[in-house]
């Protein structure tokens, strides 16, 4: 019997690269197949990544094609063009739609049991294009969402309060774009909420504070891309965090892109929300206590993606 754990990756550009690199180190795949249309690309990044298997758990990794996705566990896309300076996340949407369309199409020809992983941009909008063409139930669909944007919120949260960053707790809510919000009001170091958490340690949490925390995190990708033309490393851990969850059936609580049915007034769209992962997908999305500023603002966040998708006459 096939041991659990076989992960397919469709582009081995920066993402994927990096992505599957993550993956081989933690031992998280039994079998990794790369798949992209410069096919010696893929075996190249193969064959340096086979070189190293001596260092890490076993595993199979072999360049292959669509007919490879049979009996896969979870397929990741990182397949698309590149964010350019000064372009947004939705610039890309036309180019990338049309490329999701046909990667998915051949994805189900040999499969329908896999978990679908999106982590092209526009995210959001590529996740709806693959439940719209792919047909699959919505559990199994997929898209990185704000689980990167989180972790940068987290971060700066952290060297703002001087504290461990596995103590902060905080959630980038909404579309993985210009849209998304920071859920303040779910912000907490520790166990204590967040502004409570400044008064105690005399630290300045002013909204014009929370304000530059906030610009950082959402310009993040836009500052990087300028810097080194490219973001991968942290979003190959992000996906690494995901496919872990489904690996290991955790149960994990992670703010990923869902197909939501009715949440505060949102629903028939992608959107990053806090959800249970397991290996059967998203089982849960979490209506959370947001204050009413918060639910605007999600509710706006949903509104920009579902502006976009209907834009591409699905």
């Amino acid at each position: 019997m096939r041991k659990p754990g076989k992960i397919v990756i469709i582009g081995t550009g920066f993402v994927g690269a990096s992505t599957a690199f993550a993956l081989v180190d933690a031992g998280l795949a039994t079998e990794l197949v790369l798949i992209d249309v410069n096919h010696a690309k893929a075996e190249g990044e193969a064959m340096d990544l086979n070189h190293g298997i001596s260092f890490v758990k076993p595993v199979k990794i072999w360049a292959g094609d669509y007919e490879d996705c049979k009996d896969a566990d979870i397929i990741i896309i990182t397949a698309g063009a590149n964010q350019k300076p000064g372009e947004t996340r939705l610039d890309l949407t036309y180019k990338n739609a049309q490329i999701t369309k046909s990667i998915v199409e051949n994805i189900v020809k040999y499969t329908q049991d896999a978990i679908l992983l999106m982590v092209t941009n526009p995210v959001d909008v590529l996740t709806y294009v693959m439940y719209k063409v792919s047909g699959l139930p919505k559990n199994q669909i997929i898209g990185s969402g704000t689980v990167l944007d989180s972790s940068r919120f987290r971060y700066l949260l952290a060297q703002h309060c001087q504290v461990d960053v596995r103590n902060v707790h905080a959630y980038i809510l909404g579309e993985h774009g210009d849209s998304e919000i920071a859920a303040w009001s779910l912000t907490n170091i520790g166990g204590v909420n967040f502004l409570q958490e400044c008064l105690l340690c005399g630290k300045n949490c002013s909204p014009e504070v929370k304000d530059q925390i906030f610009n950082k995190v959402k310009n993040a990708a836009y500052e990087i891309i300028e810097r080194k033309g490219a973001t991968y490393y942290a979003i190959a851990l992000a996906v690494r965090r995901i496919v872990e969850a489904i690996i290991r059936d955790e149960n994990s609580i992670l703010p990923v892109s869902s197909i939501v049915d009715d949440v505060y007034g949102v629903k028939d769209v992608a959107i990053s929300l806090p959800a249970i992962v397991n290996k059967s997908g998203v089982v849960k999305v979490f209506d959370i206590p947001l204050t009413d500023d918060e639910k605007e603002k999600l509710k706006n966040s949903a509104q920009v993606i579902k502006s976009v998708i209907e834009s591409l006459n699905l």
